[in-house]
């Protein structure tokens, strides 16, 4: 009887695809049996790109006659560590009794890499290959898997960017870390007062490096400059009183005048003191009057960047712990395929998305989280996501947002409560695009003083909406009695009345510095291709093409830590250059200033993702990329 082997990317994973498959053999060195079915596993890579020496000893030494290295022909090799697992595997691959194998190792481009080289290394003959593409770990999921697994050679193109993406790391890494060594890296060891000094080059980790140098001198350089404000108190009582601020506007007196510092305000005090005197006794007309509602939707659902960024505001943890907790939660069957791009939902998914709130309603005892879903169901609020914001077939590539599965309930109880207070974290996002949107009042109010402008505003919640869910965006008690007061008041003003003016000051203000990443920003601005752009609704329109991947960015981060470029506040979580970090940043800011433009790195995974898309060919992106590593080099040596 022929038997089918199914190979997952670790161990726990094929375990709970052998429950899934009803495989009640024994368990054996690295695999399971029974009639039908082989399981076995990775553990992670099991094969490696080849160091240089392998190709020749002499490129063990950093000379520059060596370089650049370009191989016609890349040699791999199987990691020593894990080389007793690669001959299981390796052995039941070529048993005759097997005549299929399906891929199971994580859905996405690195999981695609770790299998491939698996059977680059062994020489895989057989010829019914499939591929097991899920988004979860539930058992409906890796069932529908399973049967919908289609033919290997359908994600050859994933397969070759995957390849690319390792190629042009380990070109760019060796070549230029070498180069640069070999020119500065004497001078950089004095400067440093080290002995020697290798200087670390990567395709985005130096381009990382470079965005947090650069934001660290902008804030460093920076000059606070004061300025004033003018602000009026009107009304014809104190207990109708109201603030409102001056603005320039093209009648007023000083208009393109040399001593306005903006359209708020004054350079000098004393021209703002002369300004308010000018003022004295002049009539104040209530112009304007606007009255709006607004509406204002749930966010969009999670990906790992938003996730990441999110738990490091709230945990104070590092993208790399967010991944990880996640990562277990995903093969808990908590929650769906965590290194995921997409914010969105499926519509496939969508019709179904009823399940997953279901699930929730029954197997998860929080008394918060039950509240929220007892509210859904007495409001009859809707759960048909088809034709809102949060459903987009084009926006998803390999997999869509996180969410929870509404599954695995019997492994929660024993999670730490760091990965309980994450699980929840995402159960309250995904509640919230089903509750209806927070509704507010606004009045904005104009007063010409003399054809001088002040404005004000008041702004009020009258329906709480979604924001009884994310309690993080609820405005205060406080807040929120003073902006009804305030409401209350501008509600009261007539257009083109006359109003009287209290008094007037000045108010003093200051321009400030950009802020310094954390390690949660700095993965937005990483997928945002160097900017890091805090309104969420922007961030969505913009993004594009980013910087390194949603499975590789914390990994960058955490090397960036590792090696001493970068140094992470463990309470803040700011990050800051360190002084090897600045020095390695000028010493690759004065050769090749350009790999650390986040949109020459950018353009690069878009290149990527144009070969996992068939756009292009993986001959083509190879050649620019080999025609890079020459121009650069050229320039370079001359240089010297």
């Amino acid at each position: 009887m022929s038997k089918k082997i199914l190979i997952t990317e670790k161990p726990s994973v094929a375990m709970e695809f052998a429950k899934v498959l009803n495989i009640n053999g024994t368990r054996k060195d690295g695999y399971l049996e029974s009639g039908e079915w082989i399981i076995t596993w990775c553990v992670g890579h099991l094969v490696t790109m080849s160091y240089p020496e392998k190709y020749d000893e002499k490129l063990k030494f950093w000379r520059l006659d060596t370089l650049p290295f370009i191989p016609e022909e890349f040699k791999y090799e199987v990691i020593e560590s894990v080389q007793k697992q690669f001959n299981i595997i390796k052995g039941l691959l070529s048993r005759e009794d097997v005549d299929s194998v399906y891929v199971s190792t994580d859905s996405g481009r690195e999981g695609e890499y770790i299998y491939r080289l698996v059977e680059q290394e062994i020489g895989v003959k057989l010829p019914n290959r499939k591929r097991v593409w899920i988004d979860s770990q539930t058992e409906e999921e890796i069932k529908r898997g399973i049967r919908e697994a289609k033919d290997l050679s359908e994600y050859d193109s994933l397969s070759d960017a995957a390849y690319l993406r390792a190629k042009e790391d380990y070109l760019i890494g060796i070549n230029f870390s070498r180069l640069l060594s070999i020119i500065y890296g004497r001078r950089l060891a004095k400067e440093l007062k080290e002995d020697k000094v290798s200087i670390s080059v990567g395709r985005v980790m130096t381009c990382v490096l470079g965005m947090v140098v650069s934001r660290e001198r902008e804030i460093r350089n920076f000059v606070k400059v004061p300025y004033y404000k003018i602000v009026g108190k009107f009304g014809n009582t104190e207990e109708t009183a109201f603030s409102a601020e001056w603005k320039v506007t093209e009648n007023s007196k000083v208009f393109n005048s040399p001593k306005l510092y903006n359209e708020n305000g004054f350079k000098q005090e004393k021209d703002a003191r002369d300004f308010i005197i000018s003022l004295k006794n002049k009539e104040a007309i209530i112009t304007e009057i606007k009255k709006s509602k607004t509406k204002e939707n749930a966010p969009l659902l999670f990906n790992l960047a938003e996730i990441q960024n999110e738990c490091t505001k709230k945990f104070k943890i590092k993208p790399d712990e967010t991944l990880e907790i996640i990562q277990n939660l995903y093969e808990k069957k908590l929650v769906t395929y965590p290194r995921t791009d997409a914010r969105v939902l499926s519509s496939a998914v969508a019709k179904v998305i009823k399940n997953n709130l279901n699930g929730i309603a029954r197997g998860y005892k929080d008394e918060e989280v039950q509240s929220y879903i007892r509210k859904m169901v007495e409001e009859k609020y809707s759960t048909d996501l088809i034709k809102t914001k949060y459903v987009n077939d084009s926006k998803i590539t390999d997999h869509y947002a996180l969410t929870p599965t509404g599954q695995g309930y019997e492994n929660y109880d024993g999670l730490p409560e760091l990965q309980k207070r994450v699980y929840k974290l995402i159960v309250k996002r995904f509640l919230a695009i089903f509750y209806p949107p927070a509704e507010f009042n606004k009045i904005s109010v104009s007063i010409n003083v003399e054809n001088e402008q002040f404005t004000t505003s008041g702004k009020v919640c009258t329906n709480i909406g979604y924001l009884e869910v994310l309690k993080n965006k609820e405005i205060t008690d406080d807040e929120e009695s003073d902006s009804k007061g305030n409401l209350e008041i501008l509600n009261t003003l007539k257009k083109g009345k006359k109003i009287e003016v209290l008094n007037y000051d000045t108010k003093e203000a200051q321009t400030n510095p950009p802020t310094r990443y954390n390690s949660g920003s700095i993965i937005l601005a990483m997928e945002n291709a160097g900017k890091l752009i805090e309104e969420e609704e922007l961030r969505e329109q913009i993004k594009g093409a980013g910087i390194g991947t949603s499975a590789t960015r914390a990994e960058i981060i955490k090397k960036l830590e590792k090696i001493g470029y970068i140094s992470i506040n463990n309470k803040t979580q700011i990050i800051t250059p360190t002084t090897k970090g600045e020095a390695i940043y000028d010493v690759v800011n004065n050769s090749m200033p350009d790999i650390l433009n986040p949109k020459l790195t950018a353009s690069w995974e878009k290149g990527l993702d144009m070969v996992a898309k068939k756009e292009i060919d993986a001959q083509e992106f190879m050649k620019k990329l080999e025609n890079y590593i020459m121009s650069k080099f050229n320039r370079l040596v001359i240089k010297m």
